[in-house]
């Protein structure tokens, strides 16, 4: 691009801080309207439930692989500090499976890893269909794949999902391991770069970034819109681990209402409040093409260029 260009394009851009201050708090009214019916809670509903029920057999399958590498103890220990991203009004009940897994025998583990793969793979599938059908109502898709196909895209999202999680928490975790084992600190300083939270947020942008410019339509969403929808769903994931954990402990103590099972009610929480938030980072994703393709119409002469595909 020639400087008189680049120079051009930037005195087109509209420069008036109330008129982008306008354009915001429309697209997110009306990123807020596509999430707020209650056709969408059905959905939230059923990627919450298929998730419960994925979680717990992922766990026996993670201690599995990691004893066949390293010590079964070890692996719990790491998963307790990946768990510390759950509210610790529900982490319990997680911590709880990591030691019962950790000390149970090999081959035991080995016989429940069998059965768990299976429910697993059932559960994340159909919590991925849930969650791909939920995003494609919100982006007011009107040509949904076939159900071979849409079968398909859940199957490849799901694989594809494990497989971005299991390299980022291989590398994780050796770090962490490394770190410990040989006393290895080059970044001693840079506290962040060891912290589970700046693993989750990059991994969660990343990821629903790619789900969002891929997954949610036929035709491939924005990259800026996918992008800025993707930080804001984990911005929005990672706020409701903080928000769940003050809301059980400081306004309301469901454990005087729901007794031994208050920590599966603030799991599923948990859970619902992260889901509605992949939710809105999908619809603010589709306004905000929206956004773009109406500015791509009202300046012709920069076309497709403008929607940066």
């Amino acid at each position: 691009m020639t400087a008189p260009r680049f120079i051009s394009r930037l005195r087109a851009i509209h420069w008036d801080p109330l008129y982008w201050l306008g354009v915001s708090l429309r697209t997110l009214g009306r990123a807020l309207a596509r999430v707020w019916g209650r056709d969408v809670m059905l959905y939230t509903g059923g990627v919450s439930f298929f998730s419960l029920l994925a979680i717990f057999p992922a766990l026996a399958i993670m201690i599995t692989l990691y004893s066949l590498l390293s010590d079964p103890v070890q692996a719990a220990k790491e998963g307790e500090v990946l768990a510390r991203l759950i509210p610790a009004g529900a982490r319990d009940i997680v911590q709880t499976e990591l030691v019962r897994l950790a000390k149970a025998p090999h081959v035991a583990m080995s016989t429940q890893s069998g059965f768990a793969l299976l429910i697993g793979l059932y559960a994340a599938h159909r919590g991925f269909k849930a969650m791909l059908a939920g995003l494609s109502f919100i982006h007011d898709e009107d040509e949904p794949r076939g159900f071979v196909g849409f079968n398909l895209m859940a199957l490849g999202v799901l694989v594809a999902s494990f497989a971005l999680l299991g390299v980022v928490s291989v590398v994780f975790v050796g770090l962490r391991v490394m770190g410990t084992a040989f006393d290895l600190r080059p970044l001693r300083g840079v506290s962040w770069l060891y912290s589970e939270w700046t693993w989750s947020s990059a991994v969660l942008t990343l990821g629903m970034g790619l789900i969002y410019r891929w997954a949610m339509s036929r035709r491939p969403v924005d990259w800026r819109a996918s992008l800025l929808g993707g930080a804001t769903a984990a911005v929005l994931c990672l706020f409701a681990s903080w928000a769940t954990a003050f809301y059980v402990t400081q306004i309301v103590h469901l454990g005087a209402t729901y007794g031994s099972i208050a920590t599966v009610v603030v799991f599923l929480i948990w859970l619902s409040w992260n889901v509605n938030a992949i939710f809105f980072g999908g619809a603010l994703a589709t306004e905000v093409e929206l956004s773009i393709d109406a500015h791509a119409a009202a300046h012709p002469r920069r076309g497709p260029a403008a929607r940066g595909l």
